[in-house]
């Protein structure tokens, strides 16, 4: 993977992937960039993965600009062209340095997924992320914190994804509180950015827990944010995996410079005003089938502790 900082790096970075006629995957929002790119899709997300791909034409690659769903969106038509993907995101969603995705209709509620996309390059520019919205911001960079949280303790887990995640709970735990206080703050901004680089490559090289497939599960019926989602539900799923996953966890929340690394993300999760499900509108009545789709899900599959639909159900109520 090739990594590059700054937007006027762009023309560059795809020289050098010999990439010459990109397909550019992103909302109307990022039309004002104008990147090189001579055809586009602007509806994100969406399950029109067929269309998209019949569309890309003589096109010898795919460019994503935007957060998750866009990225999500040209690794799904990547996998249905063979078109390898450069990623501009403008979240600290992570989805940039994983082969897999989740497919969303334009209501954003899952409709599949898989994996194999061809990743090439990732562009970073932190100005890009300065109109980001307080939720959003939040949201993704927890999600980001989730993903290293997860790569401690997952069956995959290994030293390199190790070291990348506590070098991303360390900052993102130091710029996040800074960039809800001042959201324009550049200096800020690119350290959170940096954080979720180095969250994104170690989920990259150890994948997913019990925390994001709850949030999965929830976000995918629902059409529901998923930072949101795993700001609320990592805090259950770090309490679950303790009694297996102590020193792991322990070690996380002395990168997060916390006696109790589970209060800590609450607090975190504070910044954008997330607490519980029921704050979310999730119905009380759907959590038994939340449960049963979330252990189902690779996350669920991949935890140090195994959790049946039961014990997950119980989760969820603990912070619905």
């Amino acid at each position: 993977m090739i990594v590059r900082w700054g937007i006027s790096q762009l023309l560059e970075l795809l020289r050098e992937l010999g990439i010459e006629q990109p397909f550019l995957i992103a909302s109307e929002r990022w039309s004002k960039l104008d990147p090189p790119a001579a055809r586009r899709w602007t509806e994100v997300p969406s399950d029109r993965i067929d269309e998209i791909a019949a569309a890309t034409g003589d096109a010898d690659g795919l460019l994503a600009i935007g957060g998750g769903s866009a990225i999500d969106l040209a690794k799904a038509v990547s996998v249905a062209t063979g078109l390898p993907v450069v990623s501009v995101p403008t979240t600290y969603s992570g989805s940039e340095w994983t082969p897999s995705f989740g497919i969303r209709d334009s209501q954003r509620r899952t409709q599949g997924g898989g994996a194999g996309a061809t990743l090439s390059g990732i562009l970073y520019d932190p100005e890009l992320s300065l109109t980001l919205p307080l939720e959003e911001s939040v949201g993704t960079a927890m999600n980001a914190l989730a993903h290293c949280a997860e790569a401690l303790y997952v069956k995959g887990r290994n030293q390199e994804a190790d070291a990348l995640a506590l070098e991303g709970a360390r900052t993102i735990n130091e710029a996040l509180p800074q960039v809800a206080a001042f959201p324009d703050d550049r200096k800020a901004r690119t350290r959170l950015l940096s954080g979720a680089d180095a969250a994104g490559h170690a989920l990259a090289l150890a994948g997913l827990g019990l925390g994001h497939a709850m949030a999965q599960a929830i976000g995918g019926r629902y059409g529901l944010p998923h930072g949101a989602l795993n700001a609320i539900c990592l805090p259950a799923a770090l309490r679950f995996n303790e009694p297996v996953a102590g020193d792991e966890i322990a070690r996380f929340g002395q990168a997060l410079k916390a006696d109790d690394p589970v209060a800590r993300v609450q607090e975190l999760a504070r910044l954008g005003g997330f607490g519980r499900l029921r704050d979310l509108g999730v119905p009380e009545e759907d959590l038994p089938a939340l449960a049963v789709a979330a252990a189902t899900r690779g996350g669920a599959k991949a935890n140090p502790r195994p959790a049946s639909p039961g014990e997950i159900e119980e989760l969820l109520r603990s912070i619905w």
